[in-house]
């Protein structure tokens, strides 16, 4: 917020003006273009600033599809059945509207896609690959240096939605050596409504925002200045503090996981049991409908998701958790926690004490 206020009012120039109003704007655009870059570990003209991790999305599937379709002929993509609708539904409108061959990649038990999978699945005419880093249902964390490299040697352009993993996993963008990965900046407590998308130096990708000439030509419209402002510095503070908070988390997670599965009777954990978000904790639950269990938390005063934050309120059981085999019964059944840098051991425990009797009350009305 300090970062962000004089950029509300006292410097309110438009960065593309040429007036010095507008070049002090653009300054600070380009200082938080930096900021990104030192962070992730790449070059400033290799990011490129977004309205959020969908748009970042959008832009990296469409762009780079259509990119290789013009310049090899290529027309199949592929990704998995546990990507963000952002990744999803913009694949399958590439394959409903332009004709693009979309293929899911199987997972196994835990959401994972294994390196070798996605090698057996590659064809001469792979377009892209997108497989997301840390899953946002089920806190699963896939192998994205491995798959990047099978990648790279077929020279497929790769793509990971990192939107969940900034806050807690390294991106170290030279030693992943991914071509496209999409960050939300309200994941790390910036401000909603920006995010970035890092673009490999001679990654092909079209604009699919047309207009000015904003962004490298691949992102035409105004730049929000407070924000992007804003954005640097969270992405600054999130990874000077990530080993810290990724520690103090994950022992909070595990206690919680461990109470969940231990005292209440029907609890499955979903997702991988060790390579997860180390702020991530979901479940499903024995004769439970999820959407219900998250109106008695709520008014218990916790705030939980049901599967994706995106879903609440469906119901139909998540994409996600069927991909996983669960039942259709047991997938309505589902929970996700997640803590934050604010989170204390009390509040853990005030959960843990809490949930389950609102279960047992809950199957109690039901039988």
């Amino acid at each position: 917020m300090e970062a962000m206020a004089p950029f509300h009012a006292e410097h309110f120039g438009n960065p593309s003006s040429i007036h010095w109003f507008g070049q002090r704007a653009e300054a600070a655009v380009e200082n938080a273009r930096e900021i990104c870059a030192q962070a992730l570990n790449c070059q400033p003209n290799e990011i490129l600033f977004t309205s959020c991790g969908s748009e970042s999305d959008n832009l990296a599937l469409r762009g780079a599809a259509l990119a290789a379709r013009q310049h090899r002929n290529a027309n199949h993509i592929l990704i998995s059945p546990v990507e963000h609708y952002a990744v999803s539904h913009t694949a399958k409108q590439l394959q409903d509207l332009f004709g693009f061959d979309v293929e899911l990649l199987p997972v196994d038990r835990f959401g994972r896609i294994s390196p070798q999978v996605a090698l057996d699945h590659l064809r001469p005419d792979t377009a892209l690959v997108s497989i997301i880093y840390a899953n946002n249902e089920i806190g699963t964390v896939n192998p994205i240096q491995e798959i990047s490299a099978i990648c790279q040697s077929a020279g497929v352009i790769f793509h990971t939605d990192a939107v969940q993993a900034a806050a807690y996993i390294p991106l170290d963008l030279h030693r992943l050596n991914v071509h496209l990965l999409s960050l939300g900046a309200h994941k790390f407590y910036g401000p909603k409504g920006i995010g970035a998308l890092f673009i490999r130096r001679g990654t092909n990708l079209y604009p699919t925002q047309t207009g000015g000439g904003q962004e490298f030509g691949l992102r035409a419209g105004t730049h929000n200045v407070p924000y992007i402002v804003g954005m640097a510095e969270a992405l600054r503070l999130a990874q000077l503090d990530r080993e810290s908070n990724s520690i103090k988390l994950s022992m909070l997670r595990d206690h919680l996981i461990g109470r969940v599965l231990e005292e209440i009777p029907g609890a499955y954990l979903t997702g991988h049991p060790h390579e997860r978000l180390p702020n991530h904790a979901s479940f499903v639950f024995d004769d439970i409908d999820g959407n219900t269990l998250l109106m008695h938390l709520d008014l218990a005063g916790f705030a939980c998701s049901s599967g994706s934050a995106c879903k609440t309120g469906s119901p139909e059981p998540s994409g996600v958790l069927t991909a996983l085999g669960l039942p259709h019964s047991l997938a309505l059944g589902s929970l996700r926690v997640t803590l934050g840098v604010q989170t204390t051991p009390a509040h853990i425990e005030a959960l843990c004490n809490t949930l389950p009797d609102i279960i047992q009350s809950m199957r109690q009305r039901r039988s």
